[in-house]
């Protein structure tokens, strides 16, 4: 079953200063939603509240809700951890154990999830998460060398591949290909296209393209020196590029500001 994700009047704020205002977002299931907007209008720290790592930065607040499958992921009776298995997180930069096997670095995280299997079942985790993640065929001869190995590419798969180990529903990847050359920019787009039949995806970018590429929904944020972040418009990807409602949508995707 495929979940999606619903934000109602979410707003944040990094001590006094509020960064997101009132934003109210629904993921559908399935699919890849894409996050645009310039630099600063809150896009990151959106997706972060979308787990409940925002809460985990000293002085940040929130008001709101987030509805997974119809439940307030902050509702006191939600464990933080249970939150963070079923919605996984995909950062920046590849974040993996560089010292730990890529075997291990796979596995690493149903430790963290409580989540107890033998060694057949881990062996069948590593090889379905990889394979899933695009990678079984690159690294299958070499799961005991470090993650910290790997090319910056496949370091952003293994990532991925961690992620799938526990089985989320939702996946959230924070500009996964940022820090990436074009060919490893490619291979990370065609895993997301390949995944998105099986879990919801929400994904930040700054490249325009990029987001035309792999998303059929968009939602683009912005933020003035006197607004914090909110959504201008929301809707179809063909929609917001091709026929934006708002004249700042059609300025920001047509490259004249951001």
């Amino acid at each position: 079953m495929l979940y999606g994700l619903e934000t109602r009047n979410v707003s944040a704020w990094f001590g006094d200063r509020k960064v997101l205002d009132r934003v109210s977002l629904t993921v559908a299931p399935g699919g890849v939603t894409a996050l645009i907007g310039p630099s600063g209008c809150g896009k990151s720290t959106y997706l972060r509240i979308l787990n409940r790592m925002h809460e985990m930065v000293r002085g940040a607040a929130l008001a709101g809700e987030v509805l997974l499958d119809g439940r307030d992921i902050y509702d006191p009776q939600q464990r933080p951890t249970e939150v963070r298995r079923r919605i996984g997180m995909v950062f920046q930069r590849p974040n993996p154990f560089p010292a730990m096997s890529v075997y291990d670095n796979v596995i690493s995280g149903l430790r963290l999830a409580g989540i107890k299997a033998d060694r057949r079942r881990k062996d069948h985790l590593v090889e379905s998460s990889l394979r899933r993640a695009g990678l079984w065929t690159e690294v299958s001869s070499r799961l005991r060398t470090p993650g910290g190995a790997l090319s910056g590419g496949q370091q952003q798969r293994l990532c991925i591949a961690r992620s799938l180990a526990v089985s989320p529903d939702i996946l959230l990847m924070d500009e996964p290909c940022s820090a990436l050359d074009p060919t490893s920019t490619r291979r990370i787009e065609e895993t997301i296209a390949e995944l998105r039949s099986e879990l919801t995806i929400v994904i930040v970018t700054h490249n325009m393209q990029q987001a035309q590429r792999v998303s059929q929904s968009c939602a683009f944020f912005l933020a003035t020196h006197d607004t914090p972040g909110h959504i201008v418009e929301s809707g179809p990807t063909e929609q917001l590029f091709e026929a934006p409602r708002d004249s700042r949508t059609a300025d920001y995707v047509g490259g004249r500001f951001g």
